[in-house]
């Protein structure tokens, strides 16, 4: 957007006082010098996607030439008004339009601090260099020599402003992301909490009747597990929830598999696109892990089961998504009340 203003300030400039008809020449070498070089940035903005994918090096070095070659060219224009005799009304306009494109093209690139300074340089130094050696106007170049140090000071101390606020950014998105998280997640097992299951239950069923998708969801249950706390302690207890999340975790490891700790010694699994044979022999091989699990806790070696109630459906949008739950929950009851150590559908 910045490139169009670069074309209309130069047409202000050339043709306010009518500057044009007096150095027809230059004018039109000038005019056509900065619509050359706004067209070709105009372009490269638009292609610059598709230019970075072939070699982003290239890519960045040509946007860089681009801006240079924009500051100079505007330089050189302001330097060569600026030693015309007379002209006051272009020069005046030439002195505020290259003060506010120098101060906004210098605001622009600070996050690259030394294209804002070669930008800064390149623009005034023509003008400086120029009025200085045909001695014209030395408190002007003095004012200006003023102006591009504080543009300097202004790249510099802007550039350090904008890297630590970009990076105080960086680390409150690092910790809302990690406060959210925490949300989520169990503190004991490291798996989702019950709170973020209720939430995902509901997803996860409109996905799945959306698309004709069988959901099934496992709710498991340690057996006996009061006697391990009441018998060795609840850090023993905390420690066996510790081992059967990471085994759990092993055995339900697709990426749209969800495992969450849903309340003491209970966790759940739901898996979408999944049947209830499938889901079956997930169970049975945690089921055995389980069983055959002997847990080394101090000088005791912890043992029990689990067991196991499944229920699977291809969901539908006109039916509440808990009566999945609850056919889960009676297959877990069937489950205890026939044995434990169990998996029951």
């Amino acid at each position: 957007m910045g490139m169009y203003f670069y074309v209309v300030i130069t047409i202000a400039v050339l043709f306010a006082d009518g500057f044009y008809v007096r150095y027809y020449t230059a004018s039109v070498f000038f005019l056509c010098a900065m619509v050359g070089v706004s067209i070709f940035r105009v372009i490269h903005f638009y292609a610059f996607d598709r230019f970075d994918r072939l070699s982003p090096k290239v890519n960045q070095g040509v946007f860089f030439v681009s801006v240079y070659a924009t500051a100079f060219i505007w330089g050189a224009g302001f330097a060569y008004v600026l030693v015309q005799p007379g002209e006051e009304m272009t020069k005046m306009l030439m002195l505020t339009s290259t003060a506010g494109l120098n101060a906004g093209g210098v605001v622009s690139f600070i996050p690259a601090r030394i294209v804002a300074l070669f930008y800064n340089l390149l623009m005034l130094l023509p003008g400086i260099v120029m009025m200085g050696l045909l001695r014209i106007n030395i408190v002007l170049i003095f004012l200006f020599i003023l102006f591009a140090a504080y543009m300097t000071i202004i790249a510099f101390r802007g550039n350090r402003e904008y890297w630590d606020a970009l990076e105080n950014e960086h680390q409150l998105r690092i910790k809302t992301e990690e406060i959210e998280k925490m949300s989520r997640i169990d503190s004991l097992t490291r798996l989702y909490n019950r709170n973020y299951f209720d939430e995902m239950f509901n997803i996860k069923y409109k996905t799945a009747a959306r698309n004709s998708m069988y959901l099934t969801i496992i709710i498991c249950d340690i057996d006996n597990f009061k006697p391990i706390n009441d018998t060795y302690g609840h850090l023993a207890g905390d420690a066996y929830l510790e081992k059967i999340a990471g085994i759990l975790s092993d055995v339900f490891k697709r990426d749209t598999d969800f495992l969450a700790r849903y309340g003491g010694e209970e966790f759940v699994v739901l898996l979408l696109n999944q049947k209830a044979d499938q889901a079956t022999q997930l169970s049975e091989q945690v089921r055995t892990k389980v069983e055959k699990l002997i847990f080394p806790y101090s000088k005791y070696r912890i043992q029990t089961t689990m067991s196991f109630g499944i229920a699977s459906c291809v969901p539908s949008l006109d039916q509440d998504h808990h009566h999945l739950l609850e056919k889960a929950d009676k297959a877990l009851y069937r489950a205890k009340n026939s044995g434990r150590n169990r998996v029951v559908l």
